[in-house]
């Protein structure tokens, strides 16, 4: 039987283990780093396929952010606070003297009225941008979008307004929000299935 000889070493292979050049040898072989977007496949399962601009992504990325939430709650809930204000101006007059109303003119009923309504506004503002960035920066942390976001944020909420009327009522309040985002929560769920 021969005796096995071993072939002489390529220089080139010499070369290569020495400078630990594996790296390359890998991009080498899988291929480049560069994917075109033409060579991708994604499966039609409902509709057309459309893909999304950078763009488009950065726009959709910054109406899902947690500001952009909040600041829309306040500018809506200013709104409607402007809108209950009026409403509720128009039902009660603030009139203390009964002899009042006789010289009272349209314009201390405009100044009341608007003073009603900069009231309700303001709160309204507060609440929803209180209400909002609470529950997303919530559903940002859990990492979940759930029924128990709207009833954590409406603890917090209610807490932290209440707290201006003191401990208990700060309780009450977030025990009375929570409660209230609950039951709105699964009313919305319940008519959306």
């Amino acid at each position: 039987m021969t005796e096995y000889i071993k072939p002489p070493a390529d220089p080139d292979l010499i070369r290569f283990t020495e400078k630990n050049d594996y790296d390359a040898l890998a991009k080498y072989l899988v291929g480049n780093n560069y994917r075109y977007r033409e060579n991708i496949i994604i499966p039609r399962i409902l509709g057309p396929v459309v893909i999304k601009t950078n763009e488009e992504k950065m726009i959709e990325a910054t109406v899902e952010s947690c500001p952009f939430k909040s600041l829309t709650s306040c500018i809506i809930g200013y709104g409607l606070g402007a809108a209950v204000g009026l409403f509720t101006s128009s039902l009660m007059p603030n009139v203390t003297d009964p002899m009042a109303q006789q010289n009272q003119t349209a314009k201390e009923i405009l100044r009341e009225m608007k003073g009603s309504m900069l009231s309700y506004a303001k709160n309204f503002a507060i609440l929803g941008a209180v209400f909002s960035g609470v529950e997303c920066c919530i559903e940002s942390a859990r990492g979940k979008s759930d029924w128990k976001n709207g009833t954590y944020a409406g603890g917090v909420t209610g807490g932290l307004i209440g707290l201006r009327g003191g401990l208990k009522a700060g309780l009450f309040g977030a025990a009375g929000f929570a409660a209230f985002s609950t039951v709105i929560d699964y009313y919305m769920h319940q008519r959306g299935s």
